[in-house]
Parts: structure tokens; sequence; C-alpha cells
């Protein structure tokens, strides 16, 4: 295949393109800035007009990927209907499936060690994906009293945490980790656990 040069028309993105493949295959480590370029059919030196390094490429897929997230999280919450709860449920089936059908972005957010303060695109579009599940959690916590209500930014951690969990142990398959049951289930039955604890969700009968 014969090389395109830097004029190449939507070098950039194919570069971006390219990455994700091998982000996927190898890993957002198992990879130089020459095998993207290699993979993208132009010359490595082509690749410095617009990245500085392998980490500048890792960090815009991180930014595209948090800004795909978002838009996902956004729709799930959709302003908190039909309810909070139903919202702040379907926002943690949101990541769940997120995971699975981006997981070069996913594994580029959150996997590469990538400074989420590397640049202001990046920080911000990561902020943005954070903020959604904060007002879930924070309008659902109004369901709460007073007096028992954690904090908003704690209650969404927990959350996070929780599906982040579940993606890594069960969705993407770490090795060793087996479960009798689905990621959707797991995620749903301990998302219903927690809030069954803060008194969101009532006791079975």
């Amino acid at each position: 295949m014969a090389k395109r040069g830097y004029h190449h028309g939507n070098l950039r993105q194919a570069l971006i393109d390219a990455a994700l493949a091998l982000i996927e295959k190898q890993g957002p480590q198992g990879f130089s800035l020459s095998d993207a370029a290699r993979s993208a059919g132009v010359t490595p030196a082509a690749v410095y007009r617009h990245f500085a390094g392998r980490d500048d490429l890792i960090a815009e897929i991180a930014r595209e990927g948090f800004e795909i997230f978002a838009a996902r999280m956004e729709r799930a919450y959709d302003e908190g209907r039909p309810s909070a709860l139903a919202a702040f449920e379907a926002t943690g089936r949101a990541y769940l499936d997120f995971a699975r059908s981006h997981p070069g972005h996913y594994m580029a957010m959150f996997e590469s060690g990538i400074s989420l303060n590397r640049n202001p695109d990046l920080a911000r579009a990561a902020e943005r994906a954070g903020s959604v599940l904060n007002r879930a959690a924070e309008a659902l916590s109004r369901h709460i009293p007073e007096g028992r209500r954690p904090p908003a930014a704690m209650f969404s951690a927990h959350i996070w945490a929780l599906s982040h969990g579940v993606v890594e142990l069960y969705a993407r398959g770490a090795p060793g980790a087996r479960s009798p049951f689905a990621p959707e289930e797991l995620l749903e039955t301990g998302i219903g656990i927690y809030l069954r604890g803060l008194g969101l969700v009532p006791p079975d009968a």
C-alpha cells in the first residue's frame, strides 16, 4: 500500500481510528506512534503534524470517548424522566453499555494512565460526563431525609465505583473473574441494594 502523506484529507481521524483498533487489540500501552502511522498508511513524520507523541494521541481518544460517554449518559438520564429513581438506574446501564460498545475509548479513558487534566478539552469532557451522574444523584438524594442524606458527590462516586467494578471484572472478562449472573443483573441488583440501604427503594415483601 502506498504511503499517503500528511496532506491526506482526514489524517487526524484516520490516526485516531488506527490507534483505537490497536488499543482494542494490544491495550493502550501496547503500541507506538509508528504503529499507528503504519496502520493509518502514512509516514511517522506525518503523525507529528497532528500529535506531539503517543500520549497526545491517546489523550485525544480519551477526550472523544468522554464526549460519547457523556452524550450517552445524558440520553439515559433524560433530565430525570420518568422519575428520579428510573433515570438514576438508567445511567448505570448506560455506563455498562458504553464500555461494551466502545472498548478502545474506554481503555484510553480509564486504563491508559493519561491524566484527565492533561489538556483543558480532555478535562472539560471528563467533567461533563461525571456531572450527569452527579445531577442524577443529587436529584435522587432529595428524597432522603436531610439528616440521613449523603453528599451527592459521594453518592455518585459510590455508584460510579460499583459500575466500574462490574465492567472491569465481568463485562470485560478479567482473568479469573467469573459470575453465574449477567453483568446487567449484577449491576442492577448492586444498585438496588445500595439504594435500598438509603431508603430509596422499599424492602422486598
